[in-house]
């Protein structure tokens, strides 16, 4: 059976495809990289937002209009709406987020067991989920009330993938050849909570430092609370990218307050200090909420100022989207779809300013890339693309193919919010 998954949304998203196509494989199927001529597709919705959860209808309708001759939806979507999911053409089954570690052995009617025994190799998924970067699954769901957030309905209460699992699966893609994990989670920063044994994210992390020998550590996202300065000790190991993403959400206090956020300005502000202190060159990245319910232009003000103050290097600015089930759903003072519209674009140039500010910070400076693609072969060389250390996108000429290798690269150039760089020769 071919197999052709897809993925909207998180990074938490394309470590769960990841780990369904590796467990087809070892049942024996094969996996492609488009829904043309597959038997079955699996498309990993979400609901984050309305937009995503029209982009995850959407990928199901093309699904369709392809040839796929069965449909599969999970996610956060397909589990918050399962009778309007299976009504879409095509759709033959609905797994829930509940269900999504059984959705293999559930489809196939065998246990487990019959094919899991055997772990094989990370393989990088076909088409455009190709990554060269592996995303593991460390921790789901999450104990937190933010009152815009529907993933936490979608996903329920915090649970942390055990050390030892997560481990074995920094190992599996070791042997697959990956040079880079991403530690994947809803709240990665709560690891460990549920498990009562006293450790925590910073344990889970030191761990696979000494026990694996990945090239390098990213982090998908952590909360800006819960972390102490040692948390930050150990970005001491040069495997650990300098790169972290803080979801601020907004900078307004009295916004942060109605969002149900465990944070205030001064206590982000705080720690993005302690984080730049341990980090040299840290590269921190965020998220921002535009338009929450009785936003004002005081607060929407207070807001744009903070973000300025904080410097990011780079963000995602998203309008405030109602999501029915949550407690802002709920409030009154909703603001008016062109306002929002205004003061995203108003968030998303300040946000681009500061990124372009540290992209060309780095010029002149050496950082290490991870060639993720190539677009050709001509009389320079290979032209590669990749990521740096500090999550910049770099591009530069190669005398080969360094698909999926590291090199030391010094930046020569930034324009057109294009950073080129230079392979340095040993």
């Amino acid at each position: 059976m071919k197999i052709y998954f897809d993925s909207i949304g998180c990074r938490l998203n394309q470590a769960e495809i990841e780990s369904l196509a590796s467990q087809f494989r070892r049942a024996g199927h094969s996996v492609t990289g488009s829904a043309e001529g597959a038997d079955l597709v699996i498309i990993n919705t979400c609901a984050v937002t309305a937009a995503a959860a029209s982009d995850s209808r959407e990928k199901s309708r093309q699904a369709y209009h392809a040839g796929a001759k069965q449909i599969v939806l999970t996610g956060c979507w397909a589990t918050l709406e399962p009778a309007e999911a299976l009504n879409l053409p095509g759709v033959m089954r609905v797994v829930t987020n509940a269900r999504k570690s059984e959705l293999v052995s559930d489809l196939l009617e065998e246990a487990q067991s019959e094919y899991d025994a055997e772990p094989v190799a990370r393989e990088p998924l076909p088409g455009i989920h190709r990554r060269t970067r592996a995303f593991i699954k460390a921790q789901d769901g999450c104990d937190n009330f933010c009152t815009f957030c529907v993933t936490r309905i979608a996903r329920g209460q915090g649970v942390s993938v055990p050390m030892q699992q997560v481990i074995r699966d920094v190992e599996l893609v070791l042997q697959g050849g990956a040079k880079e994990i991403v530690l994947s989670g809803v709240h990665l920063g709560s690891w460990g909570n549920d498990l009562k044994n006293g450790t925590h994210l910073r344990d889970l992390i030191q761990a696979i430092l000494d026990e694996t020998s990945i090239e390098r550590v990213r982090l998908s996202s952590v909360e800006p609370w819960d972390l102490e300065r040692s948390f930050f000790e150990l970005w001491q190991d040069s495997r650990m990218c300098p790169h972290i993403h803080f979801p601020l959400q907004s900078g307004s206090a009295a916004v942060l307050k109605r969002m149900g956020r465990n944070t205030t300005p001064d206590k982000y502000r705080a720690l993005v200090e302690l984080a730049r202190d341990a980090i040299p060159n840290l590269a921190l990245t965020t998220d921002i909420i535009v338009g929450f319910p009785m936003e004002n232009d005081e607060e929407f003000g207070e807001s744009l100022e903070f973000v300025r103050e904080m410097e990011f290097a780079g963000g995602h600015v998203f309008k405030y989207s109602a999501r029915e089930g949550t407690a802002a759903a709920r409030l009154s003072g909703r603001v008016h779809g062109k306002i929002a519209g205004c003061r995203s674009r108003s968030m998303r140039g300040i946000l681009q300013e500061s990124a372009e500010q540290y992209a060309r910070g780095t010029v002149g400076r050496q950082v290490d890339v991870l060639w993720e693609s190539t677009s050709g072969l001509d009389s320079r060389g290979w032209r590669m693309h990749g990521l740096s250390d500090n999550y910049l996108k770099v591009s530069g000429f190669a005398p080969e193919n360094r698909w999926n290798c590291i090199d030391r690269v010094k930046v020569i150039s930034f324009e057109a919010g294009q950073l080129e760089g230079e392979i340095i020769q040993e």
